[in-house]
């Protein structure tokens, strides 16, 4: 690990400021991502931001109906917390699918949103990998792609986002809170949080530089029934192959959004208002390319959709 200079946060303002006047800092909450980065020299920040103590860390009711999650909710925390698991049980069934218990109880919410693809070859710094360097190349086109992505993907890049608790929270159209270093506020959409590659798989996100995650709002409660289904190669502590948020309602399309398939949380509100469940699932792959080692997602996507509308009842 490289030498770096810490200091604590004592204000959201303060942090955002700091952020901005050192070349090269990072935040830091629960680290659970950021220290093993640090740890193989793949994130090298020259100095670290603590903003454990900014009293970012409570669930409060929005005057339309919703929630707003502090940017430092732990993930345990939120999973558990009564209104998520009564009017957005997609969200705590999500959270409770990823990680271990350990880390649920360290992670951030702010956190989950910006980790980064746990893509072999991104870990591996004896591989070109154009996120860790730009313009140097991408040793998973070509290379072990089983469980990259098929969707969204770009010729400098076909990693995958990581995150179970983005997917849900882009079924439920999420909204970031953002402040900047000059006090400015922005909200980004769920929907444009995360960026695909193209030609800066680099940069992963919306985020200028130095703006610092406040909060993440849910919208009102829309009801019906809320499914989590992920797909891994072992039961517990693994990333998603595939996985799918879903929530139904009778009155209404279906609304779903996939992991493990893309640079993003994967959600075609089009393909929502086909009819049939084959139908919906074309519509979320439409463009997908594959590999000979990854094309078979495209069959177990289409499959879970399936089920998954089967169980809720959304489908005969």
């Amino acid at each position: 690990m490289r030498p770096f200079s810490y200091e604590r946060a004592t204000s959201v303002a303060g942090a955002a400021k700091a952020a901005a006047s050192h070349p090269n800092a990072k935040f830091i909450a629960g680290g659970t991502n950021l220290l093993d980065l640090m740890k193989l020299q793949i994130e090298a920040p020259a100095h670290l931001i603590d903003v454990n103590h900014l009293g970012l860390d409570r669930i409060e009711a929005t005057e339309d109906g919703g929630l707003r999650i502090g940017a430092l909710v732990r993930n345990t925390d939120l999973a558990a917390d009564r209104r998520v698991r009564r009017d957005y049980a997609v969200l705590s069934r999500a959270l409770l699918a990823g990680a271990s218990g350990q880390l649920r109880n360290k992670a951030t919410t702010a956190g989950n949103l910006l980790q980064r693809t746990r893509c072999p070859y991104f870990y591996d710094t004896t591989k070109p990998c154009n996120k860790r360097k730009p313009g140097s190349g991408c040793a998973a086109i070509g290379g072990f792609s089983r469980n990259l992505a098929i969707i969204g993907t770009s010729d400098q890049c076909i990693a995958t986002h990581p995150s179970d608790m983005a997917v849900a929270m882009r079924v439920l159209d999420a909204v970031v809170e953002t402040v900047a270093a000059d006090g400015a506020t922005r909200d980004i959409a769920m929907a444009d949080f995360h960026r695909l590659p193209g030609s800066t798989p680099h940069i992963e996100t919306a985020l200028r530089p130095g703006e610092l995650i406040t909060a993440v709002t849910l919208p009102a409660p829309i009801g019906g029934t809320h499914l989590y289904r992920k797909v891994r190669d072992r039961a517990s502590y693994a990333f998603a192959t595939v996985s799918l948020a879903a929530i139904t309602r009778p009155d209404m399309p279906p609304r779903l959004a996939l992991g493990g398939l893309a640079h993003k949380p994967w959600r075609v509100e089009s393909a929502e208002q086909m009819k049939g469940s084959d139908a919906i699932s074309a519509g979320l792959l439409a463009g997908a390319s594959t590999t000979s080692q990854n094309a078979f997602k495209k069959e177990l996507t289409r499959r879970l959709v399936v089920s998954a509308l089967q169980d809720a009842g959304a489908v005969a």
